[in-house]
């Protein structure tokens, strides 16, 4: 283990230009139609050839695949489609001979209504696993409205008639959120990392991370200063003292490297996460380049000028500089963005080789760490 509390400049990972896998879609050993990690490790020698430095996994942990594998139901097993533990440790045991690293999808904000613990949880308000989630008494009527991202009517509260409450869940119905303000929730999440860092892996790229603390009295949210609901739930106080702890307990004494999914960040909280006097994560992954993709151009300017690409620029430059002395990261494309191709050049066959160079020189030219997927 070497202690990396101070972010050298040396450090590795500030070189390093990441290569993102969706395993479901990647490379199919064994002819079911799902890619698997017997796949990538076929692969190994492919994508070493491509100059990259650290693999990145969508997430592999063992799940009933209600969110894409988003939603664990057993963070220290593998999912059946993709193979096995032996099958992963294989993996990385090659990746490491090639000189490559490999970092994984971490989804600490909320679980699987299938994980044990949420199993346990929902039997009753005795259960010592009741307090991992976030619940409301439905003694004290409705709750304050909070929203989700996949609910069919946008609603986080969702009943359990068992315990005669409502658990929380800002994305799917099936992904309950976890309870960070308690510190049992906390030391079990921090065995997780301990398990998979001591196993050899790299570091985590962090979801959701910026919407594991809640405010529990969850009061109204004053609707004219966050519009956007999820605004508030990226800033509640405890948020930045989970991940001190976390770095403190765990994070800061292995050397790897941790990057947390900014959902609703904005370039003037940033500085917050990836300082390295803060102690926290070593950067940010930021939605700069999907706001760009969503903007449809209502005050470009009637002139000519591809407002977009002035946006485009524009935006690229203020979250260099929201970062402060910590580490930017610089992506066109992910699982959950249109190919960047297709998005910021043309994938027409006269264009597709001129695009694609044209962004990679850009992608490898600024500052920073690239994500490639």
């Amino acid at each position: 283990m070497n202690k990396n509390n101070n972010f050298p400049q040396e450090a590795w990972w500030k070189e390093a230009v990441v290569y993102q896998i969706y395993p479901r879609s990647f490379q199919d050993s064994d002819g079911d139609g799902v890619g698997d990690l017997r796949g990538i490790i076929d692969r190994i020698d492919y994508i070493r050839s491509l100059g990259v430095d650290v693999i990145w996994l969508n997430p592999i942990f063992k799940s009933p695949n209600d969110d894409n594998g988003y939603d664990v139901s057993d963070y220290c097993a593998i999912m059946d489609e993709f193979g096995t533990m032996e099958d992963f440790e294989e993996l990385l045991g090659r990746a490491h001979e090639s000189g490559l690293k490999i970092i994984l999808d971490l989804v600490i904000n909320h679980s699987s209504d299938e994980h044990p613990w949420f199993i346990e949880a929902r039997r009753s308000r005795h259960n010592k696993y009741y307090d991992y989630y976030h619940w409301w008494p439905a003694e004290k009527g409705t709750p304050a409205y909070r929203e989700s991202f996949f609910d069919v009517d946008g609603n986080a509260w969702k009943y359990n008639k068992a315990t005669d409450s409502y658990y929380l869940h800002y994305f799917s119905v099936k992904q309950p959120d976890l309870n960070w303000e308690n510190p049992k929730l906390r030391q079990e999440v921090y065995k997780i990392l301990r398990f998979w860092f001591d196993k050899g892996v790299d570091g985590f790229r962090m979801d959701s991370i910026s919407y594991i603390s809640k405010d529990t009295e969850f009061p109204e949210i004053d609707r004219s200063m966050y519009p956007y609901i999820f605004d508030y739930c990226a800033r509640n106080p405890t948020l930045h003292s989970h991940l001190k702890e976390m770095n403190r307990e765990v994070l800061s004494k292995y050397d790897i490297m941790t990057v947390g999914e900014g959902l609703s960040v904005c370039t003037g909280e940033a500085s917050k996460f990836v300082e390295p006097d803060r102690h926290e994560l070593q950067m940010i992954y930021h939605f700069g380049p999907s706001e760009i993709r969503n903007y449809t151009g209502p005050d470009a300017p009637s002139t000519g000028i591809d407002y977009s690409l002035v946006k485009f620029k524009q935006m690229f430059t203020e979250w260099d500089h929201a970062v402060g002395s910590g580490w930017p990261t610089v992506y066109l494309g992910n699982h959950d963005q249109p190919r960047m191709i297709s998005r910021f050049g043309s994938d027409q066959h006269r264009y597709h080789e001129a695009s694609a160079k044209m962004l990679a020189i850009f992608l490898l030219t600024m500052r920073g760490i690239p994500f490639w997927y």
